[in-house]
């Protein structure tokens, strides 16, 4: 590093230095129980993210260092902030040893192996009862991942974590080399990309607490990468892949209806209707390449006990399973006062329709020939979903993060930083959640997005 470097960014050194510090106190010195700890250490990540970004936004070699530094200090820590992936490396071990996992849940497997159950013991013991007694909700290409980092480590709990997080690394890696290419065709910022690399959330919910969003991230930002380039096949088959590690981007196919238009020179533009301008045989083709990729992951696990434990398990967060809400909190208490009862059990169909109805109304009146549009689409349909949902973990939230980048919405970026006030449940003993502080977190989100959206129409008035 030369004099000169020095002498022109000593403040980012600074800054670099200190972030690796508050990185390090993060992942190997913090108990998520202590929440004033947890939101101190994550706003000065962000502050320091912020402001890194904002000085040394042309110079993408020192950001993407500071972004691979700073996931290297979670390498060997144990994730703290989640014990999902106890289940991560049940799942995994039990692929490995050619078991298939969407056939019994962990509790059920114990009881068949005579001895060499002392790891399985503490898997159990790490991911809690709830997930030891609930079948696996992780899709194919998901538990192969979790099977070869099972193989790599010899089924070693410390192996495995470290062999997850290299993968999810590399996802990283991924993400900031697409998407900065597809920023860059776009006409966009490069620098943009780094909202989402260099973002706290991401490097703690992703790195450190082992969640694969992020790998399905991957794929779908170089599907969306190949379909601008209109090489829709190989686009197809990596939605497929994606799709296959977190069902997730299922929600994003109505979508792609517009995209698919018809070149200008065969389109009437007086007497077409909307339906004669759509290339049905691209978009059929699209679609069918898209589902059988994903399917074809599935075959090795069918059986035919598959399906009702599968779909039982995904269930389960529509119908009973509640935490960190916005519009379902507030339909709670309408039917707490109403009728005397938690409406979860109707909520958890309804509000899902009603999202279908959403993404079905972007569908045919967005707009969606050119891929920022679809993105933005995507990313507003997700957005919705989440609004709507009964569970959002922090680490969802990775999904809309991405796709906004590409478009001129911010309130999801102020949703990454103020969604770790949802933390504050696993300070409480009873894992009771502080409804004011979620009200807070959501006042917030809203606040930001009504703000956007009337700037917008202001803008282009």
């Amino acid at each position: 590093m030369d004099l000169q470097f020095l002498k022109y960014h000593k403040f980012s050194l600074l800054l670099l230095l200190s972030g690796i510090a508050f990185y390090f106190a993060f992942s190997y010195d913090l108990e998520r129980t202590d929440f004033i700890k947890l939101i101190t250490l994550y706003a000065a990540l962000f502050a320091v993210s912020f402001k890194l970004i904002q000085l040394e936004k042309r110079n993408f070699l020192f950001l993407a260092i500071a972004a691979i530094v700073f996931r290297l200090i979670f390498l060997v820590a144990f994730p703290n902030l989640s014990q999902d992936f106890y289940r991560f490396i049940w799942d995994g071990n039990s692929v490995a040893e050619g078991i298939n996992p969407y056939l019994n849940t962990p509790y059920e497997l114990l009881k068949t192996f005579a001895g060499g159950t002392e790891i399985r013991q503490k898997l159990i013991n790490g991911m809690g009862s709830l997930s030891a007694g609930n079948y696996t909700s992780y899709p194919p290409v998901n538990q192969l991942l979790f099977a070869a980092s099972s193989w790599l480590s010899g089924e070693s709990i410390p192996g495995s974590v470290i062999a997850m997080r290299s993968f999810i690394i590399a996802a990283d890696l991924g993400i900031l080399y697409f998407g900065r290419k597809l920023l860059l065709y776009l006409k966009l910022p490069a620098h943009r990309i780094f909202w989402y690399i260099l973002n706290p959330f991401i490097i703690i919910e992703l790195t450190g607490n082992l969640h694969f969003e992020g790998i399905m991230l991957f794929f779908l930002i170089w599907s969306l990468y190949l379909l601008h380039l209109r090489k829709w096949i190989p686009s197809a088959v990596l939605l497929g892949i994606s799709i296959s590690i977190k069902l997730l981007p299922l929600l994003f196919l109505p979508l792609f209806l517009r995209y698919f238009k018809k070149p200008e020179r065969e389109i009437d533009r007086i007497n077409s209707s909307f339906f004669e301008k759509i290339d049905f045989k691209k978009l059929s083709g699209f679609y069918l390449i898209t589902i059988a990729t994903a399917a074809v992951t599935f075959l090795p696990f069918l059986s035919s006990e598959f399906f009702q434990n599968f779909f039982q398990s995904i269930g389960l967060w529509f119908q009973k399973f509640e935490y960190n809400a916005s519009v379902f909190y507030v339909l709670r208490w309408i039917g707490f006062e109403l009728a005397g009862f938690n409406v979860i059990r109707y909520a958890g169909i309804i509000l899902p329709v009603i999202t279908t109805a959403i993404l079905i109304h972007f569908a045919f009146f967005r707009r969606n020939e050119n891929s920022q549009i679809l993105i933005a689409s995507m990313m507003l349909g997700i957005s919705f979903y989440f609004f709507l949902s009964t569970t959002i973990h922090p680490w969802y939230l990775a999904t809309p993060l991405l796709l906004s980048i590409f478009g001129n919405y911010r309130y999801i970026l102020v949703w990454t930083l103020v969604v770790i006030l949802s933390y504050s449940a696993y300070s409480n003993p009873e894992f009771q959640e502080n409804l004011w502080l979620v009200a807070l977190e959501y006042l917030v989100v809203f606040s930001v997005l009504i703000w956007e959206v009337f700037q917008r129409k202001k803008f282009t008035a």
